[in-house]
């Protein structure tokens, strides 16, 4: 059983991410989207500096959001052919919910940047986490659209990134297993020598 709810460890056990193209209806509420995105705040944030914004994509905005990265990905890639245009629009429709994660550091603190970015990371990791103690499903995707200027812009602000685009809904179709590293691969011991 994929996300089991029973307790805390069994749903970090059982976690199981879905494709969003695969997502249906319902998403999140406004009050559980509320609690997901509470959950997402509470991440370790040396400096309590919070390099992160959350950007609710609301679905009455999804062909506007799908029109706006068309644009962006034919100004980036005048060459860019019907199909690959298509997948672009596509990514902007999936699953009922998209939150989109930005990086937003603060270069003028004393905290790393890669500490900044490392509780990013852990916000958008605990999104998915509280989406999945809530009942749903999630997608963590980045791809072309978190690379680009462009569509960052849509989003936030110049110095901000995309971490990710986080879609949440409800399994479509079964989940399956991937394969998961073994942990004599990648668990050792340090023994001072």
């Amino acid at each position: 059983m994929f996300n089991d709810r029973t307790t805390p460890m069994s749903l970090l056990l059982t976690r199981r991410s879905g494709k969003a193209r695969d997502m249906i209806a319902p998403g999140p509420d406004e009050a559980q989207l509320r609690r997901i995105l509470s959950a997402a705040a509470r991440v370790p944030d040396h400096g309590k500096l919070a390099p992160w914004r959350f950007v609710v994509v609301p679905e009455s905005e999804r062909a506007a959001l799908a029109e706006a990265l068309d644009a962006i990905y034919v100004a980036e890639k005048p060459e860019a052919g019907r199909i690959e245009r298509e997948a672009i629009r596509d990514f902007a429709r999936q699953a009922p919910t998209l939150v989109v994660t930005l990086f937003r550091p603060k270069p003028e603190s004393h905290i790393p940047l890669a500490e900044q970015a490392a509780s990013a990371a852990a916000a958008t990791m605990t999104l998915a986490h509280a989406a999945h103690a809530e009942g749903f499903m999630s997608c963590w995707l980045t791809g072309w659209p978190a690379y680009s200027e462009g569509v960052t812009r849509l989003f936030g602000e110049p110095s901000d990134s995309i971490v990710g685009f986080m879609f949440l809904g409800t399994p479509g179709k079964p989940l399956e297993e991937r394969p998961r590293p073994d942990l004599d691969d990648i668990v050792s011991v340090w023994h001072a020598t």
